[in-house]
């Protein structure tokens, strides 16, 4: 049989592997303290977004469009961090470093997923801050709960369809060779790379998830600032100037934060070379520190949410109290000795 022979029979024949092998990192002495840090962070994550999402979720007014927004920030980060963390952790922490194949797709699948959310929610507020600087007297009838909720309903399905048909594209590829994944998740990019039948359409998904999950939402976002300096340039009263662009710090730092070390390191991985352990430790930083740091940077520190959690915990005493007094059990004077 000639080599052709052979080629169009392996193309004729899919091979799936039963596991995949994540090499994660190579030659780091005391690479478990970095594994516990990542433990660290995945629970302040948890902590910070699920504290943020009680109190929106209790205090009524927060539950406005705004909110909408965060929350729905949050529960990305959250989840991202929750499809990514954990697992890595049991895989290197325990040596755990085989995964099935069918784990493998799921677990690429729900991380990009995620990570695309969090990129397009970022959108979504930057449009908010565009209408609330540049249409202020009409931000209430155009920025509504119904409008927000279509822009955020389209953003999951649009994101959903996307990431499913990229993961599922996976399934026409024979893996007949190597099956060492060399990063630290079952990542789109190593994964399409080990099959030895043509993987052209996955390399154009590749670009097309690139181009959906980074680029448009960085091109929309300097354009909507673009339009926000022009709009702030026509203010007269210096101090209102400043006021208002405080309402774009926050933003603009979980920008600066999410895409910055992505695009940095696909740039450089183009233009040269990386050495593996530094990009899955730019990799990994990249795709947890901004879930830890969102809620911290826009919502935690903000007057109005620490406001409404100082309510709930005057709330909680009062009817802690309450309760006491009710079955009896207020404080009786103790008897000195």
């Amino acid at each position: 049989m000639g080599p052709e022979e052979k080629a169009a029979d392996i193309n004729a024949t899919f091979v799936r592997p039963a596991k995949f092998y994540l090499s994660g990192f190579t030659n780091i002495p005391h690479v478990k303290y970095y594994y516990v840090f990542l433990c660290f962070v995945y629970i302040m994550t948890v902590l910070g977004n699920g504290l943020l999402l009680s109190v929106i979720y209790l205090v009524e007014a927060l539950h406005t469009p705004k909110y909408m927004i965060v929350s729905n920030l949050a529960f990305a980060d959250l989840c991202g961090s929750t499809a990514l963390i954990p697992k890595l952790l049991d895989m290197f922490l325990f040596n755990r470093r085989y995964i099935v194949y069918e784990a493998c797709l799921s677990y690429m699948f729900f991380v990009l997923f995620f990570g695309s959310m969090q990129s397009w929610t970022l959108v979504t507020m930057a449009y908010d801050r565009f209408i609330a600087i540049c249409f202020p007297l009409r931000y209430h009838s155009i920025v509504t709960k119904p409008s927000v909720g279509v822009m955020l309903l389209f953003s999951w399905c649009c994101l959903l369809c996307i990431i499913a048909c990229t993961v599922k594209l996976i399934d026409r590829l024979s893996f007949c060779s190597s099956l060492v994944v060399r990063t630290f998740f079952c990542d789109h990019a190593p994964v399409y790379r080990l099959a030895c039948n043509d993987s052209s359409l996955n390399n154009i998904m590749a670009y097309v998830a690139f181009i959906t999950i980074l680029c448009i939402p960085l091109v929309l976002i300097a354009f909507t600032y673009v339009f926000i300096s022009i709009a702030l340039s026509r203010i007269a009263s210096g101090e209102e100037r400043i006021k208002a662009l405080k309402t774009c710090t926050s933003h603009l730092i979980l920008v600066a934060i999410f895409f910055l070390p992505i695009v940095g390191t696909n740039i450089a991985s183009v233009a040269t070379y990386i050495h593996p352990n530094a990009r899955i430790i730019n990799s990994s930083l990249s795709q947890t520190i901004p879930a830890l740091l969102n809620p911290i940077i826009y919502s935690l520190k903000t007057e109005e949410v620490l406001n409404s959690i100082k309510k709930l915990c005057k709330r909680n005493r009062i009817s802690h109290k309450t309760t006491k007094r009710a079955n009896g059990e207020e404080d009786q004077p103790s008897i000195p000795l």
